[in-house]
């Protein structure tokens, strides 16, 4: 969907607990969570539900929801390579949606989205905006601690350890990249992954391994930075969906499949088994960030 400066965005989130609600099953707590999110999901009735994972945790949420009459609810109808799907997810759908076996996960969603709401399909060359550059522009400072423009951020870390570029790279990375006046930041989610920021900032001169910072706070982090450069995890492609300057480093998953292919301002390097030369990531940085 294209946004606009009138678009509403968001009106609510809906916490879902289901791996805290497995781990503690016999819980009294767990049921009480569960009882009120579905009285929460129940407040409102919905024309059109649509679920784009393909896994029953998902559908069984549709099911649970509070429909209209003659409510459209939407799911796929088959597998995507590399994606996790559970054909019984389609017993809860009134609507299967056929797409092809090698499918963007952009591409994947408009597909069931226009198929619910009988759109024409959204082809590639109307590029997805995903937030109004309103909302982009006004993003505010970042208030993270020892953050000096101009800075590149290197997201390195992924829940997949194939995923990973090796950290020889990004030192060497790092080490050329910081002699052109940019301070490298390494930011980090879990105690292994700062242990990681840790060793390689030791090596890279200047180099920062910010405080924590919450997904609210990336988004002033990640607007300010000159260039993004990340592997295939959530925060490179928010990077890219806020069309911001990045880098998309891809070493064991399919370019194809989560590559950031709306804007100039986004290089993907690398591909399945095939993760790129430290070159090739030179290469790309110094394209995107000739054209600021």
């Amino acid at each position: 969907m294209l946004s606009n400066d009138g678009f509403r965005g968001i009106d609510r989130i809906i916490p879902f607990g289901l791996r805290r609600w497995k781990k503690n099953l016999f819980s009294l707590a767990t049921w009480k969570e569960f009882f009120a999110f579905r009285e929460t999901l129940q407040i409102s009735a919905y024309d059109v539900l649509i679920e784009t994972q393909g896994l029953l945790k998902s559908a069984i949420v549709c099911s649970l929801a509070r429909k209209s009459p003659n409510a459209v609810v939407a799911g796929l109808a088959n597998a995507t390579e590399f994606s996790g799907y559970e054909p019984l997810s389609r017993f809860f759908y009134n609507q299967s949606v056929q797409v092809p076996k090698q499918c963007h996960a952009v591409d994947r969603s408009r597909w069931v989205m226009c198929s619910a709401l009988d759109w024409s399909l959204m082809e590639r060359n109307d590029a997805p905006q995903f937030y109004p550059k309103a909302f982009v522009q006004n993003i505010p400072g970042t208030s993270v601690q020892g953050l000096k423009a101009p800075y590149i951020l290197c997201f390195h870390s992924t829940a997949r350890e194939a995923k990973r570029w090796s950290n020889k790279h990004w030192v060497e990375l790092g080490k050329d990249l910081s002699t052109r006046g940019y301070q490298m930041v390494l930011p980090w989610g879990s105690t292994k992954e700062k242990s990681v920021s840790m060793s390689l900032a030791e090596q890279i001169p200047g180099a920062l391994v910010p405080p924590a910072f919450s997904i609210e706070e990336a988004f002033s982090v990640i607007a300010g930075a000159a260039l993004t450069v990340g592997v295939d995890t959530g925060l490179t492609h928010l990077a890219a969906v806020l069309d911001k300057p990045t880098v998309e480093i891809y070493c064991d998953s399919p370019r194809w499949k989560t590559e950031g292919y709306w804007s100039d301002r986004i290089c993907n390097v690398g591909n399945i088994q095939h993760p790129p030369s430290v070159q090739e990531v030179l290469d790309a940085s110094f394209k995107l960030l000739d054209q600021a």
